[in-house]
């Protein structure tokens, strides 16, 4: 008996068919539930965000154009309930509204399709056409490209478009302080060359090898350059800068001895019995372009182009005695009472003492206090405020300002108040440089009054105090034991 075997393999899909899978299938369902856009959120709304999430959220901007052009082609009541956004405008028109081919269309529908954000209603032959009512414009019937997908995707857009922003702010803050660094590198450089000229350094070797060094690292920073990149510059101006600033730090004792020879013999009127060497270890004189501070001296340097006080300052005989006990406050200021007061006497800096100092300083600034044997001293508050300056970005030029009009003393006490400032919940200070600057003019015209200052600091240091704080407490005081 002759058998008849019949193939049963299955067709090919006709041109212009779509193959079903779980997303299409899910898409569709997702259409068919939609119950209309959440009150106050337009079509519009939608598209903003994903014009804001952009490529963070999978959407090239050959996609957001295709999607923002289908978008025009729909009413506020298609995305009601009861209604679908579904675009019926065919796939050539479309392509040559946009200068593409039809093949460039659909490559692009299913980009846009594996994003989530539109799915298809289609017809039995795959073409696209629709009727809307002539008097309402809603669709009577429609066979297309169907954008109920995108309503879904409102609140992952929103997630991506927030970590979008994270990470723009994270990279507008590492190119900040990128070109914050190579403004300071610049600067050291220039001292370099100013210093050579003068014949106080030779630094000929060095500066080739430092040029060289910012050159490489000093590229353009443009926007495509991802965070990761711009985090290895950031690491390797911040090493050039701080060997840089070493280099110049580490001159010879043999020049800073001479240099304060220079001060002392061109003030010949005003005595110091501190002596040089002791002074040119202090890590605050090496790091100024001013003469010797003793104390509370308040001199003023002829070699700095500033003019000599007509103040005349009385330095107590028994200063390095006591500064080898262990004296903890600044000297008193004597002054002829007929010549006008000096701006550190003005700003009440004689009548604060370095018990008060600790007891207002923060946890930052307290962090930087040496731990010595024996008993602190107002100079190691000083340490303390010259290597808190580099994280408030007071610049080495300021410090010295301030310095020669207010002594390391009074700097010390303007960056301590500074550093609360930054801290504080109301009124915080967002530029402490400026601010920095600002309180030395206002000594200088007779307006800054440090005591005031640090006196209201620590009354409200002693109304916020927790009873039930006792670490605090005792952090406090044991700072406090070793004044």
């Amino acid at each position: 008996m002759q058998q008849t075997h019949q193939n049963f393999s299955p067709q090919k899909q006709g041109r212009g068919g779509r193959i079903s899978s779980p997303r299409l299938r899910e898409t569709i369902q997702q259409s068919e539930d939609f119950a209309g856009l959440e009150e106050g959120v337009g079509r519009y709304d939608l598209m903003l965000l994903v014009k804001r999430a952009g490529k963070s959220a999978g959407f090239s901007s050959r996609m957001i154009e295709l999607l923002d052009y289908y978008m025009a082609f729909t009413n506020d009541f298609d995305w009601e309930e009861g209604a679908t956004p579904i675009v019926y405008k065919s796939l050539t028109s479309t392509a040559m509204d946009l200068g593409v081919t039809e093949r460039q269309i659909r490559k692009i529908e299913k980009q846009l399709f594996e994003v989530g954000a539109i799915t298809w209603n289609d017809s039995g032959n795959h073409k696209r056409y629709g009727q809307r009512d002539p008097e309402t414009k809603r669709l009577l019937y429609a066979f297309g490209v169907d954008l109920t997908p995108l309503a879904y995707l409102k609140a992952e857009l929103q997630a991506k478009l927030h970590e979008k922003q994270l990470y723009d702010e994270a990279w507008k803050e590492t190119k900040r302080q990128i070109s914050w660094y190579r403004r300071q590198i610049q600067a050291l450089l220039s001292e370099m060359i100013a210093l050579e000229e003068e014949g106080r350094g030779e630094f000929d070797a060095e500066l080739l090898n430092f040029n060289a060094e910012y050159e490489a690292i000093a590229l353009r920073i443009r926007a495509g350059l991802e965070l990761k990149t711009l985090r290895e510059w950031l690491g390797k101006h911040k090493a050039l800068h701080d060997s840089v600033l070493s280099h110049l730090s580490g001159a010879s004792e043999d020049q800073k001895i001479q240099k304060r020879v220079d001060n002392e013999s061109s003030e010949p009127q005003i005595t110091s019995k501190s002596s040089p060497k002791e002074d040119s270890n202090d890590p605050h004189y090496k790091y100024t372009n001013q003469g010797s501070f003793n104390k509370l001296n308040t001199r003023s340097s002829s070699r700095n182009g500033f003019q000599e006080s007509s103040s005349r300052v009385s330095v107590d005989e028994t200063d390095v005695s006591e500064r080898e006990e262990g004296s903890v406050e600044p000297k008193r200021i004597e002054q002829s009472s007929e010549a006008p007061k000096h701006p550190a006497i003005q700003a009440g800096l004689e009548q604060i003492t370095s018990k008060q100092l600790l007891n207002a300083a923060s946890e930052r600034l307290r962090d930087h206090i040496p731990m010595r044997k024996g008993p602190m001293s107002m100079d190691d508050i000083v340490e303390a405020a010259y290597t808190l300056r580099s994280d408030l970005h007071i610049s080495q030029k300021s410090w010295g300002r301030a310095c020669h009009h207010l002594t390391r003393y009074g700097a010390a006490v303007c960056v301590l108040l500074l550093d609360q400032g930054t801290i504080r919940e109301e009124n915080r200070v967002m530029k402490p440089a400026a601010y920095f600057n600002a309180m030395i003019n206002r000594a200088l015209s007779g307006d800054l009054h440090l005591q005031k200052s640090v006196m209201g600091l620590l009354k409200r240091e002693e109304e916020q105090i927790d009873p039930a704080n006792v670490n605090g407490a005792e952090y406090v005081d044991k700072k406090a034991t070793m004044l």
